[in-house]
């Protein structure tokens, strides 16, 4: 089953014709390649013709003749069309020797609309700006969201809170709704793709020798997402454990697996100095599944779970996230974006009096006017609490 990825298709076409280069980039399997098929076929629908799209994989043994710079460049030069736009789209890109200087030099031609993808292995966007020149736009793709993993269950008669199960449970990476009930097949699969990302994208990129040291924070990490860390907690919790680790290295993993996109880090935001603070950063993984996959599922925490899934959704809507920090209370998450800010709890259930009011809490203390949420898996009716709404998580995850 394809799943049309609408979201990132939008803001393809936000920048189209724009004289900027376009990276796709997030973590192995979020459908990136598919993204530029299904944006092929838009521009198609537009009135593009054929002969104006030209579309390369580069890791089709075909085309490996174009892995040399100077074949490449000629072979789009001799395609550019110079009355009408040409679109070029160039997938899995870092096989191409040198190809930041063939992209530089096409990017001079008028008519020219370049798109591309790469391995995080060997294309990290901390690198771009040096590799382009600035001359560029990331358009990060993340798995499946809850509402796009919803929409392929649409007509299997399933609850909400059972498609959410599925949803967090099974894998949020597009390939995962082909894969039948059976749990194995799942395991397996994520198993695959978290090894190639370990092995390829962290301990090559990285040239880390300890991999078991790695697998050693990877899992501290899987089984303490939504939890206060710091580097050197974690070296302090893990050498006590019999793991001897320094905090310069768990930094070192940290920065990896984030440039991977394996986790994301939510630093903490002093509510009331509106600044960044610099210790105990949250970190989130890319996918839940990973998390049983890895771990099991004996321990799960409910609302730590949910506060992951409502992060990245957070991110996908465009929101700068962070911790927010309130004198001595917490604010799960304050989301930022040019449009203003949102304040959000997150709890598995607030039907006990005494956690509904610890909820409420810190979000009674911020001043501002700007929106203030809660979000549980409870299926009442929303609640306004002298103007902070509590409402149900999935239908606020449907948008």
């Amino acid at each position: 089953m394809s799943i049309v990825r609408q979201e990132f298709l939008d803001r393809l076409l936000l920048h189209k014709d724009k004289h900027i280069i376009k990276v796709i980039t997030g973590v192995r399997r979020s459908g990136k390649s598919t993204v530029m098929l299904q944006f092929q076929q838009k521009l198609k629908e537009l009135g593009v013709a054929d002969g104006q799209i030209i579309s390369l994989n580069f890791e089709d043994y075909d085309l490996s003749e174009l892995l040399e710079p100077k074949k490449l460049h000629a072979y789009i030069k001799e395609r550019l069309s110079t009355d009408k736009m040409t679109y070029v789209f160039f997938d899995e890109i870092q096989n191409v020797t040198d190809f930041q200087r063939v992209v530089d030099s096409l990017f001079l031609h008028e008519n020219i609309d370049i798109y591309m993808t790469g391995s995080n292995a060997y294309f990290l966007s901390g690198e771009l700006a040096t590799l382009l020149s600035g001359r560029y736009v990331t358009i990060e793709m993340l798995p499946l969201s809850f509402k796009e993993y919803a929409s392929t269950l649409a007509d299997t008669g399933l609850s909400l809170a059972e498609k959410y199960k599925s949803y967090v449970e099974k894998t949020s990476f597009p390939y995962g709704v082909n894969l039948g009930e059976n749990h194995q097949e799942v395991v397996d699969y994520l198993s695959g793709v978290y090894s190639t990302i370990i092995l390829k994208d962290v301990v090559s990129r990285y040239k880390i020798s300890d991999t078991k040291m790695l697998e050693s924070v990877v899992r501290f990490l899987f089984d303490n997402i939504g939890n206060p860390l710091s580097s050197k907690k974690i070296a302090d919790t893990m050498t006590s454990n019999g793991r001897k680790i320094d905090s310069k290295t768990v930094e070192k993993y940290l920065s990896a697996l984030q440039d991977c996109y394996i986790i994301y880090a939510a630093k903490r935001y002093d509510v009331k100095g509106k600044q960044h603070l610099k210790l105990l950063e949250k970190q989130y993984l890319v996918d839940v599944g990973l998390r049983s996959m890895l771990l099991g599922k004996k321990g799960v925490d409910v609302g730590h779970i949910l506060e992951n899934v409502v992060y990245l959704e957070l991110v996908r809507r465009g929101y700068n996230v962070f911790v927010g920090k309130l004198d001595d209370m917490e604010i799960d998450f304050v989301a930022i974006s040019r449009d203003g800010t949102l304040y959000v709890q997150v709890a598995a259930s607030v039907r006990d009096e005494a956690t509904l009011q610890r909820e409420l809490r810190p979000l009674r203390q911020v001043k501002d006017s700007y929106q203030k949420m809660i979000l549980t898996l409870d299926d009442d009716p929303d609640a306004d609490y002298d103007g902070i709404i509590c409402t149900n998580a999935l239908n606020w995850l449907l948008g």
